[in-house]
C-alpha cells in the first residue's frame, strides 16, 4: 500500500509539473467526410403518440440537433439544475419543431393550424379526456402555454410568456377538461445577481458536527449566498388558474413550488413545496420540503409531509430517508393517498425482518393511516388493481435480488404471496410486466380478466429476442403463453395490450434495414398485422450493410456477444483483412449465469445517432458494437476486486473471435467508449497491448476523486484503496503508450465526470510521453447536443481511426 501512495503522490507532482505545458490547436468547428455527414443530416423520423383508444396519433416532428447559439444562452447552475434564467426553462431542455396528426392506419398527416413558429416546443401532456393536449412554446422573452385541439387539428395561445418552467412540471389539467393550474412567474420577483460584478460580503464557510455524510460527487451545487438568491428567485412561482379561452385568476400565492398531482377523481391535489436552509453540498431534491392536499378550488385540506434537509443518509445504495417516501395517489380510488416509511431507519447495515411499510390515507385525510403491506427488501413499485388485488415490487441492489408481491390493499389480514423471487440480472427468466389498463377514473390499474392477470415482456432467450403475451392465472399461479414473436426475420415488440380478452396488441415491428412502424396484430385471428404508420428508412446509405450477432467465449468459459458490421459489398469468400472499431460498455453482475446472457437481436433497425460509432462502416472498417463486458464478482467478491483482469479478458475474447472469422487485421483494432466506456478504453490501453488506438469520451480516470463511490461500486476509498489505485488509469499514466483521444463536454453535469478528469489525464500522459490529444467541446454537457460539437466530434474520430487505426505505421 505504501509503493502505491508514493507512486500516487509522484503522479501529483507530475501533473502539477505539466499543467500548464500542453500545446494548443487552433482550430474551428470541422465536418466529418462525406459518407459520414449524410447520415447525420438525414430528417428525423416523428414521435408518434398515441391516444388511448387507439384513433389517434400525435406525431411530434423535431430537429436532430440543437445549434452551438442555442447551448450559448444563458444558463445558471444552481443545486442539481440548469436553468435559462431569460426564458424561465430548463437550458437543457430538447425542443419538438412541428406537430401535426394522423389517424390509425391512415398514411396522410395532417396538417395543424396556427402551430407556434418558434420552433421550440415541449412538455406536451393530454388532457383527462385526451380531445386535448396542452404543451409549452418557448420565444426570446420566456415560455407560453398552448394547447393542441385534436378534433380541430388547431392550435391555441392561452398565455404570454409568463410560465415557470424552471423546476416541476409547469402545469396540470382539471378534470374538468377546460381549466388548467399553471406555475406563474411572480409579481414580486427580484433581478438577479451578477456573480461577475457582485461584491462578496464575506468567505464561504462549511462545517462538519462529525456525523457521517458520505455523499457522492454531484454536479452544479448551490456554492454561495448569491446562488441561493438567484435560485430562490428562479423558483418561486405563483399558482393560477388558466381556462381554454386565456382567462386566468389567482390559485394559490407565491412559494418554491415543485409538484403539483390531482386526485384521480379530479377534487384534491398534492402540492410540493421547497423550504430552507438550502445545502451546498446535495442537491435541490434533498432540500426541506413539504407536501399539502388542496380540495380544487384551493382550499387547505391537510399538510401530509415535512420532510427537513438531508445532507446525511446511511452509506450504500439500498439507503434511503427515514421520512415519508413515494407519496402519491392510489390509483384505483378517486382520492387516497399512499406512502412508504423505512422500518431500517433507511440504512441498508440495520437488520430487520421487514425494510419498508406502505401506508394509506383516505380522503378527508384526517383519520389514522391504514398499513397495508410490509416488504422485505426496499419497495420499488406498485401496480394498483382495487381492494382485493394490487402487485407491489421490492428490490436488493447488493444481491440483485427482486420480489414481487400480490397483495390485498382492503384486507391486510390477508398476507401476501410472493409471485416471482429472482434475480434481477437474469433477462432469460424475467417473467415480463403486468398489463395495465385505463379505468373510469382516467388512470391505469391492473388489466383484469376472470381470475386472471396478463403479462408482456421483451422475451430474451439463447435463441434471440422473442417478445411475449401471456395469461397468470391467479388461482394455479400457472402462466399459459398466448402469443410470442417469431424473431426469426424480424423484431416485433409490445407497445400496448389494446384489448387483452380479444388478444389485440399495438406492436411495433421493425429490421435491421426496416424503419420501425406500429401494427396492430389480433393473436386470435389468423390475418397479417395491420400497419399503423408508414415511416420510410432515412438511412439508406447502410442499407446494405452486413449485421450479426456474434456469440464467443470468454478464457474462463464465460458466454459472451456483441455485434459485427460489416461494410455494404464486403466479400465474405474473400474476406479482406479490415481495420475495426470496438465500442463497450462495462456492466457489473453477481453470478456467471446472467452475465453471459445475450440481449441484442440482429433485427434491431441499425440507427446512427450521433454517438454511435456505426458510421465507420462506412469508411472500410469493421465495427463490433455493444461488445459485451461483464464484470463479475460471485459470493463474497465484488466485482471490482478484478476489474482490470476481466476487461482485458472481455477485449481479447472479442478480438479473438471476429479475427477467427477472417474478417481483420489485428494489429489495426481500435477500442471506444462513452463514461464508463471511457473509462473502460483507458484501462485497456493502460493494461493491454491488444489495440492501435482508443478514444474516451466523457469518462473519468482518477477514481480518488470520487471517493464514496462510484458507477455500481458503494465502497468508499478508505475501505477499498487498493481497488480505486488499481482501478484508476490516471495512477498508471506511465504504462501507457498507446494513441488515445480523449473528448469531454466542458459543461458536463454527471456525478463524477468533471471535466477536470480528462484535463488532468491527459496533462498526466503528455508529461509521460504518451500520445494523446484533448478535444473539449464548449457548452456541451454529459452528453452532446449542439449540431457544431456533434460534427466536429465525428471529424476527430475519423482523423484519429484513420491515422493510427487503419494506416497504422
Amino acid at each position: 500500500m505504501m509503493k502505491s501512495l508514493k507512486k500516487l503522490t509522484t503522479f501529483c507532482i507530475v501533473s502539477l509539473l505539466c499543467y500548464g505545458a500542453a500545446a494548443q490547436v487552433d482550430i474551428g468547428y470541422q465536418k466529418p467526410p462525406k459518407e459520414i455527414l449524410e447520415l447525420i443530416d438525414a430528417p428525423a423520423v416523428p414521435s408518434a403518440v398515441f391516444d388511448a383508444k387507439n384513433e389517434n396519433i400525435v406525431l411530434l416532428h423535431r430537429n436532430q440537433f440543437k445549434s452551438i447559439a442555442e447551448l450559448s444562452e444563458p444558463e445558471l447552475r444552481l443545486a442539481g439544475l440548469r436553468i435559462n434564467p431569460v426564458t424561465n426553462i430548463g437550458s437543457r431542455t430538447r425542443y419538438y419543431s412541428h406537430i401535426s396528426l394522423m389517424k390509425v392506419g391512415e398514411s396522410e398527416e395532417i396538417e395543424v393550424g396556427n402551430v407556434p413558429t418558434s420552433e421550440r416546443l415541449a412538455n406536451f401532456t393530454w388532457s383527462p379526456d385526451q380531445s386535448k393536449m396542452a404543451f409549452t412554446n418557448t420565444v426570446n422573452e420566456g415560455v407560453e402555454l398552448w394547447v393542441l385541439d385534436i378534433n380541430k387539428a388547431a392550435c391555441k395561445k392561452l398565455t404570454d410568456a409568463k410560465l415557470n418552467a424552471n423546476i416541476g412540471s409547469a402545469f396540470e389539467w382539471f378534470e374538468d377538461n377546460n381549466q388548467l393550474l399553471v406555475k406563474m412567474l411572480p409579481t414580486d420577483k427580484k433581478l438577479l445577481i451578477d456573480k461577475a460584478t457582485a461584491v462578496p460580503s464575506g468567505p464561504k464557510v462549511s462545517v462538519s458536527d462529525g456525523e457521517e455524510a458520505q455523499n457522492r460527487t454531484y454536479q452544479d451545487l448551490l456554492k454561495d449566498k448569491a446562488d441561493e438568491f438567484n435560485f430562490k428567485q428562479l423558483v418561486r412561482s405563483t399558482l393560477y388558474t388558466v381556462d381554454l379561452e386565456g382567462n386566468t385568476s389567482q390559485w394559490k400565492e407565491t412559494a418554491m413550488y415543485t409538484g403539483l398531482s390531482f386526485s384521480p377523481d379530479g377534487e384534491y391535489i398534492l402540492v410540493s413545496t421547497l423550504g430552507e436552509p438550502f445545502s451546498y453540498i446535495v442537491p435541490y431534491y434533498r432540500f426541506p420540503s413539504k407536501t399539502t392536499i388542496y380540495d380544487k378550488s384551493g382550499v387547505l385540506v391537510k399538510v401530509i409531509r415535512e420532510v427537513p434537509l438531508e445532507e446525511v443518509r446511511p452509506k450504500g445504495f439500498m439507503s434511503t430517508t427515514k421520512e415519508m417516501r413515494s407519496l402519491r395517489w392510489r390509483a384505483d380510488k378517486p382520492a387516497t393517498v399512499f406512502y412508504v416509511k423505512a422500518l431500517d431507519g433507511g440504512d441498508p447495515a440495520v437488520e430487520v425482518d421487514y425494510r419498508d411499510e406502505l401506508f394509506t390515507v383516505d380522503a378527508p385525510f384526517s383519520g389514522e393511516p391504514k398499513s397495508i403491506l410490509k416488504t422485505q427488501q426496499r419497495f420499488d413499485r406498485i401496480i394498483w388493481g382495487n381492494d382485493a388485488i394490487a402487485i407491489a415490487t421490492d428490490e436488493w441492489w447488493n444481491t440483485r435480488n427482486e420480489k414481487t408481491y400480490l397483495f390485498s390493499p382492503g384486507d391486510p389480514s390477508v398476507g401476501p404471496e410472493i409471485l416471482f423471487d429472482r434475480n434481477s440480472n437474469d433477462r432469460y427468466n424475467d417473467p415480463g410486466s403486468f398489463v395495465t389498463t385505463k379505468n373510469e377514473l382516467g388512470t391505469y390499474t391492473l388489466e383484469m380478466g376472470k381470475n386472471t392477470l396478463y403479462l408482456t415482456g421483451r422475451g430474451y432467450s439463447a435463441e434471440g429476442r422473442r417478445p411475449f403475451f401471456d395469461a397468470y392465472d391467479l388461482k394455479t399461479k400457472e402462466t399459459e403463453r398466448l402469443w410470442r414473436a417469431d424473431g426469426e426475420t424480424t423484431l416485433e415488440n409490445i407497445i400496448r395490450v389494446i384489448d387483452a380478452q380479444k388478444g389485440v396488441l399495438l406492436t411495433r415491428v421493425e429490421t435491421s434495414t426496416l424503419y420501425p412502424n406500429y401494427y396492430i396484430r389480433n393473436i386470435k385471428k389468423r390475418i397479417a398485422p395491420q400497419p399503423v404508420t408508414f415511416f420510410k428508412n432515412p438511412y439508406q446509405s447502410i442499407a446494405n450493410i452486413h449485421k450479426e450477432i456474434i456469440n464467443y467465449k470468454r478464457k474462463d468459459g464465460l458466454d459472451l456477444s456483441g455485434t459485427l458490421y460489416l461494410p455494404a459489398g464486403y466479400d465474405m469468400d474473400k474476406k479482406e483483412k479490415l481495420p475495426m472499431i470496438m465500442w463497450a460498455y462495462p456492466r457489473e453482475y453477481k453470478d456467471k449465469s446472467t452475465a453471459g446472457q445475450v440481449t441484442s437481436s440482429p433485427h434491431t433497425f441499425t440507427y446512427p445517432s450521433y454517438g454511435s460509432i456505426i458510421f465507420w462502416v462506412t469508411r472500410g472498417y469493421a465495427v463490433l458494437d455493444d461488445a459485451a463486458f461483464p464484470i463479475v464478482g460471485e459470493g463474497d467478491k465484488e466485482p471490482n476486486d478484478s476489474f482490470r483482469e476481466q476487461l482485458v479478458a472481455n477485449a481479447k475474447a472479442a478480438i479473438d473471435a471476429v479475427d477467427e472469422l477472417g474478417y481483420i487485421d489485428r494489429e489495426r483494432v481500435a477500442v471506444g467508449g462513452h463514461s464508463y466506456g471511457a473509462f473502460m478504453t483507458a484501462n485497456l490501453l493502460s493494461h493491454s497491448d491488444l489495440f492501435a488506438a482508443g478514444i474516451a469520451r466523457s469518462g473519468a480516470y482518477n477514481r480518488t476523486l470520487t471517493p464514496f463511490g462510484f458507477q455500481r461500486e458503494e465502497r468508499s476509498y478508505w475501505e477499498a484503496p487498493e481497488v480505486y489505485y488499481t482501478m484508476s488509469p490516471f495512477m498508471h499514466a506511465d504504462k501507457m503508450k498507446t494513441p488515445l483521444l480523449l473528448i469531454h463536454g466542458i459543461a458536463d453535469n454527471n456525478s463524477g465526470t468533471y471535466p477536470m478528469q480528462s484535463e488532468r489525464y491527459f496533462n498526466a500522459l503528455k508529461g509521460l510521453g504518451a500520445p494523446v490529444r484533448l478535444v473539449m467541446l464548449p457548452k456541451e454537457s454529459h452528453g452532446y447536443s449542439a449540431r457544431e460539437s456533434i460534427l466536429h466530434l465525428l471529424w476527430e474520430q475519423d482523423q484519429w481511426l484513420e491515422k493510427y487505426v487503419k494506416n497504422k505505421k
